[in-house]
């Protein structure tokens, strides 16, 4: 019934691949039917017989959380190789600049067709597969069921939008989330929720989130001052840094500015937007407002001595180290209804954070961000300006919740000690 219905549908599905770039640069790798970077033929043919550990992660976010586990199995079973997949074209960007030397091959997850999935587990024939947080397909789960192979699912969150959805369909999800060998959730409140979804307890464990074990790593090329120098921030100049904004944000985020520049004339916004492509109309939308505005990508053609009071970051892979030039941190997907994104980026470097209202896909670490008076939750432009006006004037406030956030995550760390001992036992 499932692969009927996929039939009926595939010329729907093929046409929302074609519609777009990055789906048409992934899509044969992903059916498992092309050459070329992240395709299956990557995959050494004789790691097969060595049963690799077999991670994936969705996109960027999951990719970035994986590197601490990658680092873990690579450090504790030395004799197996690891294959890592991920969903998109920008997982694979980022993957293939933070992993190619920790990995034994980089590939793109097949789409969910039983020939394809069939094809690629039968390639990298895994000891186990590890799951980053999502990307639940059914029937790449049935195969590995079929064949006897655990699959995990990591760090496994579940807010309660999606666990209204799954119930929705109950009776088929329920066969979908029996197919995973062990689930590793983030919080006893997720625990709960997998349960509702007719997990058994006894393939339950919390691990705690392994975004706390993040491992930050500056390159020559992302530390703070050289940095600094690519967005051609002064040193007199205060940094304000929107992370992972959605659309909606960036105009509150402007109206914040300009009555923020009427006490704060060096002041400097950074938007880094979600989707990049988005970069060129915020950038227009600034500079219709008289904001002297510049996409990162433009910045080499510019003057040394020429002076910005916006950029707006158009490169990928960037976001996590451009935190370390922040006086103030907002994290974006959160004034408007998307979940928000990892607050715990800021966090690393030692930032005041601010985050909108809706954070229920950061639940647990936004409140324990707030229990510890690490970050501050705004609600609109007012809440916004006020906020960022008291820690701009009041730098001893702004450097203690620095260091409240990161005291937070260095308290919280070893969830990737916790999965080990979980993962260990399939290899």
């Amino acid at each position: 019934m499932l692969v009927s219905g996929f039939l009926l549908g595939f010329p729907l599905l093929a046409a929302v691949l074609m519609a777009s770039r990055k789906r048409r640069k992934t899509v044969l790798q992903r059916l498992g039917v092309a050459f070329g970077p992240g395709c299956i033929r990557d995959v050494p043919s004789y790691l097969s017989s060595r049963k690799p550990v077999w991670i994936h992660a969705l996109s960027v976010g999951e990719v970035l959380s994986a590197v601490a586990l990658v680092d873990a199995i690579k450090e504790r079973a030395r004799e197996k190789s690891i294959v890592f997949s991920v969903s998109t074209f920008t997982g694979f960007e980022i993957a293939n600049d933070r992993l190619r030397n920790r990995v034994d091959a980089i590939v793109y997850f097949p789409y969910d067709l039983i020939f394809s999935v069939k094809r690629i587990i039968s390639r990298i024939n895994p000891a186990v597969v590890l799951i980053v947080e999502t990307d639940i397909w059914p029937n790449f789960l049935f195969e590995l069921k079929q064949r006897k192979i655990p699959v995990v699912l990591v760090n496994a969150r579940l807010s309660d939008r999606s666990l209204k959805g799954y119930l929705r369909i109950f009776f088929f999800m329920r066969s979908v989330f029996e197919s995973f060998t062990k689930v590793c959730v983030q919080s006893p409140g997720d625990m709960d929720r997998f349960h509702s979804l007719g997990v058994l307890p006894e393939k339950t464990v919390v691990t705690g989130n392994i975004k706390f074990d993040r491992i930050d790593e500056d390159s020559a090329d992302d530390s703070p001052k050289v940095m600094r120098q690519q967005l051609r921030i002064f040193p007199e100049q205060k940094v304000f840094l929107a992370g992972s904004t959605h659309a909606g944000e960036e105009s509150i985020l402007l109206e914040v500015f300009l009555r923020m520049r009427r006490l704060f004339s060096n002041l400097l916004i950074v938007v880094v937007p979600r989707d990049p492509r988005r970069a060129r109309l915020i950038c227009k939308q600034f500079q219709s407002s008289g904001i002297r505005a510049a996409r990162m990508s433009e910045l080499n053609g510019q003057h040394e001595t020429d002076r910005f009071d916006a950029i707006v970051v158009d490169v990928i892979g960037k976001l996590q180290h451009l935190y370390s030039l922040a006086d103030i941190a907002f994290i974006g997907g959160s004034l408007v209804n998307c979940g928000g994104h990892n607050p715990l980026e800021p966090a690393v470097y030692c930032k005041p954070i601010l985050f909108g209202p809706d954070m229920s896909d950061f639940r647990d670490i936004s409140e324990m961000l707030l229990a510890a008076d690490a970050a501050i939750q705004v609600s609109d432009a007012d809440s916004v300006y006020q906020a960022a006006v008291k820690l701009l004037e009041d730098e001893e406030m702004a450097a203690q919740m620095g260091s409240r956030a990161y005291e937070l995550l260095f308290l919280n760390k070893g969830a990737v000690s916790k999965t080990w001992d979980v993962v260990k036992a399939y290899l």
